[in-house]
């Protein structure tokens, strides 16, 4: 039994905001149950359960119909725990996988059969270690033969070095939540306006999650919202959203997913840009069933 604490907000409010059909939430995890998906032993984040049944519930309570889920460092390579929640929603639940930079070309098939779209490298200085450039470079051909995406998780501070290497690469490239910029900073800072020139790249696509992780400030994280906005308002065809349930690495208490859905009614300008953050943009980028 897995008796580490959970990282999820147990009791999430119910949001005010109505999504609309078809909304996906773009970014979550799942976490064991262990006894069935071992956490990786290499992994230094070894949280308590946070298992599909609890993620499908979360969902169908916030109006929620499709969904990413994007494989964990903490259970490695080994991706079954992903494939295991989509097959239980086939078509409305996807994948983004976790591999070494030299996967081989068949088992990225088979991953891809099995319902990821992207492969996602971390560059954050509490997970393991992602890609070099030249990996990124060998690997993008790879993975455009198969009709997959590259997803980068980068401290603010990397964006710099990893700018160049991005705007080049032959794939679509998703930036997850907006380059962990520090919205203290204030939106006239140098990580931010290098996400922002960045993503003027046609094949790069920004995900306006973490809010919770951007903010210096308290829920409901005002100073991260307009960071959200201005690039939903830039890039309006290539922007997209996620709750990041289970919400691992939370700065105090884990975040009210209620409350992330709300912030939806500043971070989009009208009922036209939320359709097309939370539908039209998902769906053209993962290509999800058209059945709901």
């Amino acid at each position: 039994m897995n008796d580490a604490p959970i990282t999820w907000n147990a009791t999430p409010s119910t949001p005010k905001l109505t999504l609309p059909k078809g909304a996906t939430d773009c970014h979550v995890h799942v976490f064991g149950p262990t006894a069935v998906f071992p956490y990786a032993e290499s992994s230094g984040f070894k949280p308590g359960d946070a298992p599909k049944e609890q993620l499908f519930a979360l969902h169908d309570m916030l109006g929620i119909d499709r969904c990413v889920i994007v494989q964990s460092g903490c259970h490695g390579h080994d991706n079954r725990v992903v494939a295991d929640a989509m097959a239980a929603r086939p078509g409305r639940y996807l994948g983004v996988a976790l591999t070494p930079p030299d996967v081989s070309s068949d088992a990225l098939k088979d991953l891809r059969t099995q319902g990821f779209r992207a492969v996602r490298f971390n560059y954050m200085s509490h997970l393991a270690p992602g890609a070099t450039h030249d990996q990124l470079r060998a690997l993008a051909p790879r993975l455009a033969d198969l009709d997959m995406h590259l997803l980068v998780h980068m401290e603010d501070t990397l964006i710099a070095d990893l700018a160049p290497v991005l705007a080049d690469l032959p794939i679509p490239v998703v930036v997850d939540h907006m380059g962990r910029v520090d919205a203290s900073a204030g939106m006239d800072q140098d990580p931010f306006n290098r996400l922002i020139a960045l993503g003027e790249n046609d094949h790069i696509w920004i995900k306006v999650s973490g809010s919770e992780r951007c903010s210096r400030t308290d829920p409901p994280y005002a100073d991260a919202t307009p960071f959200a906005r201005r690039l939903v308002e830039l890039y309006p065809d290539r922007t997209i959203w996620g709750t990041d349930w289970p919400h691992p690495n939370f700065r105090a208490a884990p975040p009210d997913d209620g409350i992330l859905v709300d912030l939806l009614s500043d971070i989009c300008p009208d009922d036209e840009a939320l359709e097309r953050l939370l539908v039209t943009n998902p769906a053209r980028l993962y290509d999800f069933a058209e059945d709901l």
